[in-house]
């Protein structure tokens, strides 16, 4: 029982997470429009850091941890926050929110194809029909209608997304992998920290500061969402979630995403949204859903077997 309620709370933080950072590329979408993609991931590091230390001294965690975990959370870091984020800050520069949403869907997608590499699992032929289903999608989400015609736009935003994916899929197994012996919101400020570092040339590079005074109330609203919720609950929330769950159960949750993007961007931003690219993301949710499908019913099995 005790296990059951461990695992329904996991569960909520993930869903957390994934609807933070479902809203986050309407956010950011709305910012970009006044701070390039380094300046704005700076200022967003920068509020998402000084928050989880707060939240740390707070509830009193130790701050201090082994050298010998920095090459961990160094690479951690440099793929879950430096990395992951920049390419998806670029790619909203040419791609909306919502393609940016539906696109994310392929992360599970890609931790199947990690786990046949590296793990040796075997490649299923629903998997394989579960993977082009979703390769379909992204086709239809990437694709513009000009007149009667389909024209196919893949452009270098929606491939800095798909990579995105790709990466976030790399960063969420060594998160589980690597099993850092340390409080998830500590490894959590060490990765954003690592970030910010990361970042700090090329704000100095640009003098993005200057661009601070252009933000309005509602960009500098959107600006704080992305610090505290963003960079730091949702992906504090999400290490506290891989404690419990298996990476693969996790990644499901993105399938969410998008429903979340949508939403806030037809809201928000006031985003039209096209049939076809719906039809897409829809197409890709059921690939991944069919390429995880023999997981999904085993996310709460055993314990509902302890239970009887």
């Amino acid at each position: 029982m005790i296990l059951y309620k461990s695992k329904v709370t996991a569960s909520m933080y993930a869903l957390i997470s994934i609807s933070f950072w479902g809203v986050s590329f309407v956010s950011a979408k709305a910012v970009l429009g006044k701070l390039d993609p380094y300046s704005l991931l700076v200022f967003r590091f920068g509020i998402g850091v000084l928050f989880l230390l707060l939240l740390i001294l707070l509830q009193r965690h130790r701050l201090f941890i082994s050298l010998r975990f920095f090459p961990h959370l160094l690479i951690l870091g440099t793929l879950g926050v430096f990395v992951h984020q920049v390419l998806q800050a670029t790619a909203l520069l040419t791609i909306n929110a919502s393609s940016a949403g539906w696109l994310i869907s392929l992360s599970p997608v890609f931790t199947v194809i990690l786990s046949i590499l590296f793990l040796h699992e075997k490649m299923s032929l629903t998997r394989a029909i579960g993977m082009s289903l979703a390769i379909i999608g992204v086709l239809l989400v990437t694709s513009t209608r000009s007149g009667q015609s389909l024209h196919f736009a893949l452009n270098l935003g929606f491939l800095l997304m798909v990579l995105s994916t790709l990466n976030w899929a790399v960063y969420s197994v060594l998160l589980k992998s690597l099993k850092i012996p340390y409080s998830p919101i500590v490894v959590t400020f060490y990765m954003s920290l690592i970030g910010l570092i990361l970042t700090i040339p090329f704000i100095i590079r640009n003098r993005g500061w200057e661009r601070l005074s252009l933000l309005n109330e509602t960009e500098w609203a959107h600006l704080i969402f992305l610090g505290v919720f963003v960079s730091g609950i949702a992906y504090w929330y999400w290490g506290k979630a891989l404690e419990v769950l298996e990476a693969s159960k996790v990644s499901m949750f993105l399938y969410l995403e998008p429903i979340a993007t949508l939403i806030a961007a037809v809201l928000l931003l006031h985003e039209k949204v096209l049939f076809i690219s719906v039809a897409g993301g829809i197409i890709i949710i059921m690939g991944v859903v069919i390429v995880n499908g023999q997981l999904v019913p085993m996310l709460f099995s055993n314990d509902r077997n302890k239970r009887q």
